[in-house]
């Protein structure tokens, strides 16, 4: 369980998210009681810059990352998001390295390996294609960075080595391919 929160964010990289997100479709952010209460229930500290983020930016947005309905507020999960059970943020997420299951031969589509990549260590961020969601690591050796699942796999953004929140949102909002 990660209880400390991370180095606050330097203003550069607030004031980035602050520019990035249009303020008309920006929901409230939660303020510290909120973000804390939301810890508390779930075990575990949020990564920075998204911690500060909801914390005093916004709880999520309708017109930003992902391409289907935006940012989610914390803790909401996407009309398509598959019910595999209750989220478990504070347990570490279960992957090293990238898994693109669909290749492999072993795996049973009803493996458990696969709902513990959906539902353990990790916030949604959002949807890209109602099949495939952004997800912020919240637990784990990869803490704090963002990957993409779907039903055919799951893997860091873009590649091994993963960007954050602050550079995923980044890439979004120069209007950049996610994979290039």
């Amino acid at each position: 369980m990660t209880t400390t929160p991370d180095q606050h964010p330097d203003e550069a990289t607030l004031d980035f998210l602050r520019s990035a997100f249009v303020p008309e479709w920006r929901e409230p952010a939660l303020g510290y009681e909120g973000v804390a209460r939301w810890e508390a229930e779930n075990r575990v500290t949020l990564p920075e810059p998204y911690r500060t983020f909801v914390t005093e930016i916004s709880n999520g947005c309708s017109l930003g990352p992902a391409e289907d309905g935006g940012l989610q507020p914390l803790g909401w999960l996407p009309a398509s998001w598959p019910d595999l059970g209750p989220r478990q943020p504070a347990d570490p997420f279960p992957l090293e390295a990238a898994w693109p299951w669909e290749d492999d031969e072993t795996v049973d589509p009803d493996d458990p390996r696969i709902d513990a990549v959906f539902t353990r260590g990790s916030v949604v961020l959002g949807s890209e294609d109602s099949q495939s969601f952004w997800l912020l690591l919240t637990a784990g050796s990869h803490r704090g960075e963002v990957w993409m699942v779907s039903d055919v796999g799951a893997s860091p953004v873009p590649g091994a080595e993963a960007w954050g929140f602050a550079e995923w949102v980044q890439r979004w909002h120069s209007g950049e391919s996610w994979w290039t």
